[in-house]
């Protein structure tokens, strides 16, 4: 777990400003869901694998519940309960998730995410209506150009499996499921090695091999392994309607399975070619989510984004991130009989919206203005009697050095006259 400093705070708070601007551009619902589940719902929903990677305790009514591990689950309760809702329900969320994982560069075990959820009657429009959002965000951010969304669908691995290998297991399917996925993080050798005890080696290195196809839609249906396929229909159908939607950076990446039970179909995972942070999103359709919530009736897609990974990923280009910069207003005094005036002006212009700092312990007029200078302050007020009794203020300029003399009536209006220059 980390402390959040100032800074990462702003940056954080800056990806969330431009998150919602592109949101409301969509007009997605805003929601907040429980930071707390049951841990039988995460379990059950999200699939028993993960059991290891939540925080789970005991609640002191003897409940077992856990921190929760993603916004999507707490989403699609909220959204399936709600039958008075009309289809499609847009919902939109940011917060803080918490995972037990080994903390890395990019990886930590309280980290943030933004989400954005589509709940419908199982449309492909929602599935490329959400990727159109991640691709309008990167945009938003500056850095669309150098990102690729890459696509797959998890019922064409399906459908090869079932083909060729008779396999109908839903059990042992999401266990292949789950070892492909963690091929590019651990490798192949590892993922064998790991689940020979599962799954037969020469099965998996088959799949392995197939299913690290990389390219354009035209390269797939000239692969004679996988071209007679059913489900490729849909990619072909989902890609025509993002090249109608200008969103062009996509390619088809099979090897991207997702390793979640509750996807369903279309999964996807976006990545920079300008830095290697690893995904910095990724969604997809989770139609087994609503049904297992009990509502199969209807169907979802879905996309998380993760806020400390996007931020690295601004951070390895140069002037991608605004520096956090303050107008702060320093006030100072030169002595104790016109404290009493300073502490007034102080409370006066803070209402007024100001950044104010003073010195709050009687310090030197000179260190006081040291103080000023390194909390880098635009302004310094000068408080002294001689002006105080001509209803007057010094103001300098802390980066030239320049001074001049206001009337203490109307000083908030030379100050943002001031900060202005």
């Amino acid at each position: 777990m980390r402390d959040l400093t100032s800074n990462e705070s702003y940056y954080i708070d800056y990806i969330k400003r431009k998150f919602f601007e592109v949101v409301s551009t969509y007009n997605f619902q805003i929601l907040e869901p429980s930071p707390l589940e049951l841990l039988s719902t995460l379990e059950v929903k999200s699939g028993s694998s993960i059991i290891n990677e939540i925080y789970g305790f005991t609640d002191k009514g003897g409940r077992s519940i856990a921190l929760r591990y993603d916004l999507t689950v707490g989403m699609t309760r909220f959204a399936t309960s709600r039958r008075d809702m009309r289809l499609p329900i847009k919902l939109a969320s940011f917060g803080g998730v918490w995972r037990y994982d080994e903390p890395q560069a990019g990886r930590y075990r309280y980290f943030h995410q933004w989400d954005v959820e589509l709940y419908d009657t199982f449309d492909i429009d929602s599935d490329a209506e959400i990727i159109e959002f991640v691709s309008n965000f990167f945009d938003k951010l500056g850095i669309g150009n150098s990102i690729i969304i890459e696509v797959s669908d998890r019922r064409i691995l399906e459908e090869y499996i079932k083909l060729n290998f008779k396999i109908e297991n839903e059990s042992l399917l999401s266990e292949i499921f789950r070892a492909i996925d963690k091929v590019p993080k651990k490798g192949i050798q590892e993922v064998c090695q790991e689940y020979k005890e599962v799954i037969d080696e020469n099965l998996l290195k088959d799949l392995l091999q197939v299913f690290s196809f990389k390219g354009d839609l035209e390269d797939l249906k000239s692969n004679p392994k996988i071209n007679n396929l059913e489900c490729i229909k849909y990619l072909e159908e989902l890609l025509l309607s993002l090249k109608y939607r200008n969103v062009t950076n996509v390619r088809i990446n099979l090897g991207i399975v997702r390793g979640l039970d509750y996807y369903s179909g279309m999964v996807f995972e976006v990545l920079d070619t300008k830095s290697d942070v690893g995904s910095l999103v990724g969604g997809g359709r989770y139609d087994k989510l609503t049904s297992v919530f009990g509502r199969s009736d209807i169907g979802a897609a879905g996309a998380a984004g993760g806020v400390e990974r996007i931020i690295l990923a601004l951070q390895s280009r140069e002037n991608f991130l605004p520096s956090e910069e303050k107008n702060i207003i320093y006030l100072a005094n030169s002595g104790d009989e016109v404290r009493n005036h300073l502490l007034r002006l102080v409370n006066f212009l803070r209402k007024k919206g100001f950044i104010i700092e003073y010195d709050i312990s009687n310090r030197t007029l000179k260190k006081q203005l040291s103080d000023a200078s390194s909390k880098n302050a635009k302004i310094a007020i000068i408080v002294a009697p001689e002006e105080i009794s001509r209803q007057k203020l010094k103001l300098r300029n802390m980066k030239t050095g320049s001074e001049s003399m206001e009337k203490i009536n109307g000083i908030e209006k030379r100050i943002a006259e001031l900060l202005l220059l």
